[in-house]
Parts: C-alpha cells; structure tokens; sequence
C-alpha cells in the first residue's frame, strides 16, 4: 500500500488540499474550494482596511476540498492516507471563548465581524500596532527585538486588542486568542483547550512576540500595562511552542468521518503559508524562497552559527526552528506585489462598466496580458517615470503600513506600458531592498527560488527581479508550493522520515525554470534604483 499524506493550504481566497505519495513525493490529486463569505465579500470594508474571515468558510471548503481531491483517486486510496499537514496565512488571529471555539462560531456573534478570523492584510489595527512598540521601547525586556524591532498591524496582539477596544459586545465571552494555523490542527485533533492546544513556533515567533530568551509570550504586566482588556491574556497561552514537524495530535473520529479518511492518523502542526512554501520549494542554508503573490513573503534560513546573537532590525522576524528546525528562519516580504499590477488593471477597466457583463469579463482579463507585451518590448531608456510599491503600506524593511505609493514623471504622451513597467520596475526594487538590508546585516544569500502565481504566469516580472535584484532565480516545479510544505510536515510528523530535510530530498519536484540577470541591463537598473530609493525618501518625510 501506498502512503500519502494530504497537504491542506488556506490561503487567502480558497482551500487547497494536495494528495502526495509520502515516498515518492509524487502529486496525486488536489481540489480547492472557494470561501463562500469571502467571495461575497461579506464583513469586509476595503475603505477602511477591514477584512475578515468567518471560521465556517474554513469549516466547509476544508471539507469540500479534501473530499474532492479523495474524489480524483481510487476508492481505497483515503484508506491509504497517514498524516496531514496545514499551513494558513499569516497573521490571522481571532478571539475564541473558554473553550477554544472562535466567537464567530457561537450564535450572539455568527454575523460580527470582530468575532471572526482578521485576515493578514487587514491594517485597522496600526494604532495599536503604535502603542505597542512604543511600550515595548521603554520596557525592560523589547519584546519587539527579535520581530525586527517594530511590531506590525499585521500582527496577533494588534488586531486581538484593536477588536477589544473597538467591540464592547465580545469582551464578556472572549477568553484567549488563536492564530489560524493553530486552530485548524486543533479543531482535528479536538485539542482546543487555549491553554493546552499545540501552537506553532513559526507563528508564535514571527507574528506573536514569542521568544524562549523571555520564557514565551510578553508578561502578563506588559500587556495589562498596553491595556487592561488584555488582562488574564498571557495565562491563556501555553509558553511551549512546537515546529512544524511534530505532531499536533490524532485526527478524531468525528473528524474521520467528515472527511472520509482513518481515525487516528497524524495532524502535523500548523505552519504559516509562505513557511510551507519555502518548505516545499526546497529551502536550504542560504536561500531565498520568495513566494510571489498579491504580496511577497521573503523566506530565508541560515545556521546560528552564522547569525550567533546578532538581532536583524527591520524584519518581520528571526526565529530558531519556525521552517526548519536546526536552523534560524528569517522572514521579509512586501506588503503589495501582484496587488500593485492589479491595482492599474482594475484602474484601466473602470470604463468597461458601460458594457455587457460578459464583455467585461473578457477585456478585463486581457489587460495584464496587453500590457506585459508592449512594456516588454519598450526599448530600455529611462522614461522619467519613478513608482513606489507601498500600496498597502510597506512590510519590510522596517515596516509601516501608513505609508502611501507612489508614481512621478508622468507626461501626456505616458502610455499605460510604461506605468505598468514602472510598477513592475518598483515591486522589483522592492525586493532589491530587502535583499539588501539581509545581506548588510551579515546573513548570505546564495540561491533566490521563486514560487507562487506570478513566478509560474509571468516570464516579464521574473526577468526584471532577476535583473534587478543581479541574480539567477530559479522557479520551483511545484504548483502547490505550500501545500506539498505541509504535505512534507505531514510525512514527517507521521514518521516516515526522521528530518525535514530527508522529506524535502525525497518529496521535492525540483526546478521548472531560471532566470539569469542580464549583466548589459545593470548600469541601467542601478540608476532608476537610486531614483527609486530617492522618491520613497521623500514620500516617508
């Protein structure tokens, strides 16, 4: 019999779960559901930054999609099945009762959106993001020291005290809070006790504040001193912490039956999304994984030998064991990457509202396509054109989401081609910077690996990172970079290999591509760089 372990990625649209050979790392099946709510766009408010996610969307797409990849195989395959593993965005926090359950899912606050999941990229939180690092600052002990040295809006403490203060209504019931990597493994396992389940180092240390040099978690003074709703808090969090390849529990027997597979199989710890993905894209000392979406997360790990107690300011974390264990992980990333390219799409199509909606639907998906031919056979001047990419705020280095983008050297002959190159330009100084400051700060980077949408659908922008950042990326083959991340905790949780490391040799599917930096293009680049760093001077003053 084959052994397959299931891979479940949530990300922040949809459910995805991956079938995989645990031996021979072979993908066997996958579904993705779509959230219900979400795509409704229900307690959402894009004019104040607001998204939220109700924890029944997680509920049924994770049974729909598990299901529906068991669905492609034979009918003894669930059978077959020996571990799962799940990864989730990050930082999305909720409020949950006594018991562990979400408030969402108790009936007084089924339609509150303060009761529900807040998802990674909502900012209402940047107020208290503020009070928090400016206690933290006069504090004895910087909490914020190994998160970069600046607690963002992104983050678990944030949102958990923004929904306090902002909602009276919940406070009476809610106990502890639960990142949704940690939920997910709880709720299967039916471990939800806030005080006992099995949380992850990977989100407990990038997102939470937590720290083994501080014994866990920022003390119970520290956050009652922030603000007394958060009283009692930090005694509702187990101070342990686990890496992803460990197991969380056994599936339960309800939860056997909800999805069609044993009772009793491992439920690997959960792990933050673009973690998975390095994971699964083969990470290794030294490397890069830059998972490309709507945003980018910037992965890397390096030994501790070759970090020792330096502490990287201006990074959203660097935490011992949160991708691999043995090794110290390090993330950055940016805050809008895909999201920029889509911003001047939707721009440009605002005028395709005076016609049918079938026609709509097909111009609009035809503009990013438009543009990438004529911007990349724009010949390589410079234009005049300047863009920023803090469209939704920057995220490393040294974030802060109050910052606005920005575009200069418009003209009336400025076509959208060079706009579009313009952004494209930007998102990749973006990522230039952030390679930057690692490498200033003393950490190696020897290999960049490219997963995600944009590095499977877009030739233009992998050359232009390439160019731009001055080295060779390479594409992992896998599609489901995240999912086969949590497909690998899974096979070793489970015991079919002693070390991630062994999962990643035996499981990985390699190299689909690589781009190698075009050496004529540098001096060009170089410039519009500068041009680029001197117009985010004078939008942060």
């Amino acid at each position: 019999m084959e052994k397959l372990v299931i891979g479940i990625d949530y990300g922040t649209d949809s459910c995805r779960a991956l079938v995989v050979d645990a031996v021979s790392g072979k993908e066997k099946a996958a579904h993705v559901a779509f959230y219900p709510r979400w795509k409704k766009a229900l307690y959402c408010d894009a004019s104040k930054n607001q998204y939220r996610q109700h924890p029944q969307d997680y509920i049924d797409t994770l049974e729909q999609a598990v299901k529906g990849a068991l669905g492609q195989l034979p009918a003894d395959a669930a059978r077959q099945v020996i571990g799962i593993g799940i990864d989730t965005t990050g930082s999305t926090p909720c409020l949950t009762d006594r018991q562990g359950t979400p408030l969402a899912l108790l009936p007084d606050y089924a339609d509150n959106p303060n009761a529900m999941f807040i998802l990674w990229k909502d900012h209402t939180s940047i107020q208290e993001a503020g009070e928090i690092n400016q206690l933290a600052y006069r504090w004895e002990i910087d909490y914020t020291s190994r998160s970069g040295g600046i607690y963002s809006s992104e983050w678990f403490w944030a949102k958990a005290l923004h929904a306090l203060r902002e909602d009276e209504s919940i406070r009476k019931d809610a106990y502890s809070i639960v990142e949704h990597c940690d939920w997910m493994p709880a709720l299967l396992t039916g471990n939800l006790k806030p005080e006992e389940l099995k949380r992850s180092r990977c989100a407990a240390g990038h997102k939470c504040m937590w720290a083994e040099e501080w014994d866990g978690y920022p003390s119970q003074e520290f956050l009652s001193e922030l603000d007394p709703l958060l009283n009692g808090f930090a005694a509702h969090l187990s101070a342990y912490t686990y890496t992803s390849d460990a197991s969380a529990g056994k599936l339960s027997e309800e939860w056997a039956g909800r999805l069609g597979l044993p009772g009793g199989i491992d439920v690997a710890v959960g792990i933050i999304d673009a973690h998975a993905g390095a994971i699964g894209a083969e990470i290794k000392a030294n490397t890069m994984v830059k998972i490309l979406g709507t945003s980018t997360c910037d992965i890397v790990v390096t030994p501790k030998s070759d970090i020792e107690e330096r502490l990287i300011p201006g990074i959203s974390g660097q935490v011992d064991g949160s991708v691999i264990p043995g090794l110290i992980g390090l993330e950055a990333g940016q805050s809008a990457f895909g999201d920029v390219y889509a911003w001047l799409r939707d721009l440009l199509s605002w005028s395709f509202a005076v016609l049918p909606a079938g026609d709509v639907e097909n111009a609009t998906g035809k503009i990013l396509q438009k543009l990438t031919e004529e911007a990349q056979d724009l010949p390589l001047t410079d234009d005049g054109i300047t863009s920023s990419d803090w469209f939704n705020g920057r995220r490393t280095p040294f974030a802060d989401q109050t910052l606005k983008g920005g575009i200069t050297g418009l003209t009336l002959g400025t076509t959208p081609a060079q706009i579009f190159r313009s952004l494209v330009e930007a998102t990749a100084f973006g990522s230039k910077a952030i390679m930057d400051h690692i490498e200033k700060e003393g950490v190696k980077v020897t290999e960049v690996i490219g997963v995600g949408g944009i590095s499977l659908k877009s030739p233009y922008v992998m050359q232009v990172l390439s160019d731009v950042m001055g080295v060779p990326i390479k594409v992992a083959a896998t599609e489901q970079a995240g999912a086969l991340g949590a497909a690998m905790c899974a096979a070793v949780a489970s015991g079919v290999y002693s070390s991630l490391e062994n999962a990643q040799c035996a499981m990985g599917q390699g190299v689909r591509a690589e781009y190698l930096p075009n050496e004529g293009r540098k001096p060009h680049y170089a410039g519009k760089y500068e041009k680029y760093r001197k117009l985010g001077l004078f939008l942060t003053t």
